[in-house]
């Protein structure tokens, strides 16, 4: 075969798809692999308002992101902060029959945390909201720079959307612990029974 044929046949293999080809080549192409339990989640611009419990992005713009180490290192008292749960509350189920004994399940959390269940959902009610922002302002005595650090469980969204949430309503030393329960127990650090703090401020 002449060089030049040669040359033509590579030209035309390397020709540019047409426009129809083109989209057909990209409508084949495999769908967006969703993250792996090691490979953190793009931060959104906004809450994440379902699949609660999957990969996390490494950041929370505007936020203190910690490991469990620079976590101990504030509950050891190095710089007072208010270490906030976030965890969910299992609702007492509907259709118990009459006379049923119910029992919350028991949740463990951080030793001195303050546990404020169902308020790390993408969207709130007009009432949870209102209990998230009076907890937060009674824990911290209406300072907005007092340092808070919001937690849940590893790979737990709640956690990050609740520090997103204070971020919104004005705290300036907001912190987020974003391997929670797990990676705290995980190092060693001790757990208690929680209770979660009353729709009511004392």
């Amino acid at each position: 075969m002449g060089f030049a044929l040669c040359a033509l046949m590579a030209a035309f293999l390397t020709w540019p798809l047409s426009t129809a080809h083109a989209e057909e080549a990209i409508e084949k192409l495999p769908e967006a692999i969703a993250p792996g339990p090691d490979v953190p989640a793009p931060e959104p611009a906004d809450y994440r308002m379902s699949d609660f419990r999957s990969p996390v992005p490494a950041t929370l713009r505007g936020a203190t992101v910690l490991s469990a180490d620079e976590a101990a290192d504030l509950w050891n008292g190095k710089g007072g902060a208010i270490f906030i749960d976030v965890y969910p509350q299992a609702p007492k189920p509907a259709n118990l029959p009459p006379g049923t004994f119910w029992r919350d399940p028991v949740h463990r959390s951080i030793e001195g945390a303050h546990w404020l269940p169902n308020t790390g959902y993408g969207a709130l009610s007009t009432s949870m909201d209102e209990y998230f922002r009076t907890r937060l302002e009674t824990l911290t005595g209406g300072k907005k720079d007092a340092p808070l650090v919001f937690f849940c469980l590893r790979n737990c969204w709640m956690s990050w959307n609740a520090a997103k949430r204070a971020l919104a309503i004005g705290y300036r030393k907001v912190a987020w612990l974003p391997d929670g329960t797990d990676g705290w127990q995980a190092h060693g650090l001790p757990l208690q029974e929680a209770q979660a703090a009353p729709v009511s401020a004392e």
